[in-house]
């Protein structure tokens, strides 16, 4: 059966870095939260064990894209591991609509819909917590996609908390740059040192990025993009960027800001979901499978 899956955006609604390890990392702290907006990956099962990735994305290696890689992970997995017999090849498609180096999560929201779409078509039955555990090898944001609902980060971003936090309708804008997540973190203005507080208090305290600083001081794009949204509302970067986002209580309100963005803007309105786009489609897939 050939079908097409949701492949959502996130947001960090705030993210705080609060110390960094003897091996580099950040340790840090921070709120994902779903967008009901993002790209669509169709999958075809094969009935041999080819994976084979038919969309063209400019810049990215076949071989080094994500959605190849969660693939492959997962076919080795059920073959080594579960002995699996049958084929576990496809033929994949994406209609893609994030833009890369935005801070939305696009390649990591596209390998787990990969392993969790693939999980179904090749009826290998894995749980969510052994897809969630290939993901975090694929990247750091991949566990909490496949988990699929909104949650409190921690330490390096591994240890997840489900949140509740309220689902309002955002603006989120690109500046057409790409940032690179190192760049952001090797800057030593980085301010790595907020203190870490419990969940309760963060979500009563003003929401801010540590990582906006940086993205200002060194892109202009960002700077000018974060000044014009901050006429209308409250607004910040998301991740390392380079999208910002702003909160509105009504899609009527946020449509009509994204209405007077100037021509350089790049943006879209979505409202945000605690539970994943991609988890929802799973479970009506799920019914209508086991009728």
């Amino acid at each position: 059966m050939t079908l097409t899956w949701p492949s959502p955006a996130k947001l960090n609604l705030f993210l705080y870095i609060t110390g960094q390890r003897a091996d580099g990392y950040h340790e840090l702290q921070t709120l994902f939260q779903f967008l009901d907006y993002g790209d669509q990956i169709t999958f075809t099962p094969r009935q041999d064990d080819q994976i084979n990735l038919l969309t063209t994305m400019a810049g990215v290696d076949v071989d080094k894209n994500l959605i190849v890689r969660a693939a492959k992970s997962l076919q080795a997995h059920c073959r080594m591991v579960l002995n699996h017999p049958g084929p576990l090849g496809a033929d994949i498609c994406i209609d893609k609509v994030l833009p890369m180096g935005g801070g939305i999560g696009g390649g990591s929201s596209n390998a787990a819909t990969t392993l969790i779409a693939l999980n179904e078509h090749w009826g290998t039955q894995l749980s969510d917590d052994t897809l969630a555990e290939l993901g975090k090898h694929l990247g750091a944001d991949v566990p909490v996609f496949v988990r699929g609902h909104a949650a409190f980060a921690e330490g390096i971003g591994e240890i997840l908390t489900p949140a509740e936090p309220k689902e309002r309708w955002y603006l989120v804008a690109h500046p057409g740059i790409e940032i690179s997540t190192p760049m952001i973190f090797t800057d030593p203005e980085l301010n790595r040192n907020s203190p870490k507080r419990s969940l309760a208090a963060l979500l009563l305290a003003p929401y801010a990025n540590d990582c906006e600083p940086i993205a200002r001081k060194r892109f202009r794009e960002v700077e000018q993009l974060v000044s014009w949204l901050l006429e209308y509302a409250p607004s910040r970067l998301t991740g390392t960027g380079a999208c910002v986002f702003s909160e509105f209580e009504t899609q009527a309100d946020a449509l009509k800001v994204l209405n007077k963005a100037p021509s350089w803007v790049q943006g879209f309105v979505a409202q945000g979901a605690n539970v994943s786009p991609l988890h929802k489609f799973r479970a009506g897939i799920t019914r209508v499978l086991h009728q």
